[in-house]
């Protein structure tokens, strides 16, 4: 009696049946490809409008400048003044303002211990912020 089986090894063999793989690849794929245009978002901006050179030069004119000259003198907005007349006149201007910022530009040749007192005596006057401008290039 000789039993009849149709295969070789007897038992149960595990292929990967890889086409529904496939199928749920496809699918993720074109929900991303769906969902990504709607992740996108737009930012709302708004330009300010051109300004005047107008405006500019006013804007200039409220700036107190402090300069520290080569030949060692010192002027606020061009106009000379003297070391001990530099305490007044920062009285004399920042009293009556609120905003209180002082720029100060010094000639290279100037030594820090000038610019030093010269932020103490602002300091003093009740100047709360000082900026410095930035060198000149020089042209050529």
């Amino acid at each position: 009696m000789a039993m009849a089986t149709g295969g070789s090894g007897g038992g149960l063999t595990s292929d990967i049946n890889v086409t529904p793989m496939i199928d749920v690849l496809l699918v993720l794929l074109i929900i991303f490809m769906i969902t990504l245009p709607l992740s996108r978002r737009t930012f709302d901006v708004q330009v300010p409008p051109e300004q005047k050179q107008q405006q500019q030069k006013q804007q200039q004119s409220d700036q107190i400048v402090l300069e520290l000259r080569a030949d060692g003198s010192y002027a606020v907005n061009n106009q000379p003044v003297t070391v001990a007349g530099l305490d007044g006149t920062f009285h004399q201007i920042y009293d009556q303002r609120p905003a209180k910022l002082l720029f100060i530009k010094a000639a290279p040749n100037r030594k820090y211990k000038d610019v030093v007192e010269a932020m103490d005596i602002a300091h003093g006057a009740g100047v709360q912020v000082i900026g410095f401008t930035p060198a000149e290039a020089k042209s050529q």
